[in-house]
């Protein structure tokens, strides 16, 4: 198995430059934009790993809300995708938002493998070593911080709607295809020290 190397990657740590100065503080109850548009209209970067190696990759549904009496994301990841082997070795991952200017840079992590290509090298995005030790990317305006909590597989047969069951049978034609619902908990909160909120709106 192949894996890239990211050492060469360009990054800002914090020794080199004040996180703090580039994001401030919220708490999940700050976040104010619509849960739906980032959960279905702004595609995420997830990313998972450390400063010596780690992968993103474009993240598309899932949701927010109270499990465990913890604020919580979900994610829906494709069950062979890297970005999920490196969430369970390290048991924690970020989900970073752009704005419409960086579409381009977010759908090309969303391309190819990580397992077998150099795509943290080619992306055109600046990673930043967090406080935490995880990485997000100097050009995200909002970057939520999640501790793992749980990755479930949901049975075809849980489903009792015509186009939930439509949706499982087209996502479930191979075993590599299958969905793993991936729950954390929300540890920290980050938004673009420059911008106030609402961060995201939709196009009229």
């Amino acid at each position: 198995m192949q894996t890239s190397s990211v050492e060469k990657t360009t990054y800002i740590s914090t020794g080199e430059m004040n996180f703090d100065q580039l994001f401030k503080q919220l708490s999940p109850e700050e976040i104010s934009d619509d849960v739906f548009t980032l959960a279905g209209k702004v595609f995420p970067v997830i990313t998972a790993g450390k400063e010596e190696h780690y992968n993103s990759m474009t993240g598309s549904g899932g949701g927010f809300g109270v499990l465990f009496r913890k604020p919580v994301t979900w994610c829906v990841i494709r069950k062979d995708r890297y970005t999920l082997e490196l969430i369970r070795q390290e048991h924690t991952y970020t989900l970073s938002y752009f704005a419409d200017a960086y579409k381009e840079q977010v759908l090309f992590l969303g391309s190819k493998s990580g397992r077998d290509s150099e795509k943290m090298k080619e992306v055109e995005l600046t990673a930043v070593r967090m406080p935490s030790g995880n990485i997000s990317f100097k050009e995200a305006q909002l970057i939520i911080e999640c501790k793992l909590l749980q990755i479930t597989e949901p049975a075809p047969g849980d489903f009792y709607t015509q186009e939930a069951r439509d949706y499982i049978k087209v996502a479930y034609k191979e075993a590599k295809d299958y969905r793993k619902y991936v729950f954390g908990e929300i540890t920290n909160v980050w938004m673009k020290s420059d911008l106030s909120t609402p961060l995201f709106k939709l196009k009229d």
